[in-house]
């Protein structure tokens, strides 16, 4: 099984979040998916089969689990297609959890359509704080956590306690605040996921992009995750949709051995 390792939102490797991306002939099983994600340790590990031309079906899986939505690892898998399999297209459609998600190429930029969370405010509260080490000023829920911290050095250089992150509501956690040098800044913190720091997390930016949009009141928002790899993501809000774009490297390229049982 062919297995790829590109860094997604990011144009230099070892920056960006890391996507393994398993291109298939046909579907494996659920348990050796996870096995290849546990072994992989990345923050997602992606597995794809050919559906008909320009069209995929697609899976994501944590070292912790499927999951029902990934930007990093879907941006990435588009990045795999047009660079390997599919040179003259465009444009890809995945099929997923989420509903057909598209992966567009426009110059060096890959550019994703994907649905928004609905965020619900929430009360701040006292857990908020001590997972974070900061109290936040806002707090909203989608799939995911979100809290808005006071000002990005909070968001740079907050320490989680993890344990305590796992006891809040939400999927992951989302730290934010207003950028100096972009619209905003962020962190995601996904231990409940055996992931204790995502890099850069697209599906976050479908929590965070839509609340920055409404707060500035502008479509276009330029966000950076203020990780310790850091990567820059470019999002558009239309409604229920959002438009993630970015770019990508190829760290790797390796071959699962077929010793493997059940591949």
């Amino acid at each position: 099984m062919k297995q790829y390792m590109a860094d997604a939102f990011t144009d230099e490797i070892f920056k960006g979040n890391q996507a393994a991306v398993c291109v298939m002939e046909k579907w494996i099983s659920d348990e050796i998916m996870m096995a290849v994600a546990e072994e992989n340790h990345f923050s997602e590990t992606a597995f794809m089969v050919k559906e008909k031309e320009g069209r995929y079906h697609l899976r994501w899986f944590t070292p912790g689990g499927e999951i029902d939505l990934c930007g990093h690892a879907t941006l990435a898998s588009g990045y795999i297609l047009f660079r390997f399999y599919e040179k003259d297209k465009r444009q890809v459609v995945f099929d997923t959890m989420s509903g057909p998600l598209t992966v567009e190429r426009r110059g060096d930029l890959y550019v994703m359509d994907f649905p928004a969370y609905r965020l619900t405010p929430v009360p701040v509260s006292d857990a908020m704080e001590e997972a974070i080490g900061t109290r936040p000023l806002e707090a909203w829920m989608g799939r995911d956590l979100l809290c808005v911290l006071p000002d990005e050095s909070s968001v740079r250089e907050a320490k989680p306690d993890l344990e305590k992150v796992k006891a809040l509501d939400g999927l992951l956690l989302h730290i934010t605040a207003k950028g100096q040098d972009t619209d905003c800044v962020s962190r995601s913190f996904a231990p409940k996921l055996m992931v204790d720091e995502d890099p850069v997390c697209g599906s976050g930016h479908c929590h965070i992009i839509p609340y920055w949009a409404k707060k500035l009141g502008k479509n276009d928002i330029i966000a950076w995750q203020a990780s310790a790899r850091g990567g820059m993501i470019y999002g558009h809000t239309d409604g229920e949709r959002i438009r993630l774009a970015g770019k990508a490297a190829l760290y790797g390229m390796a071959e699962i051995a077929d010793t493997v049982k059940g591949l």
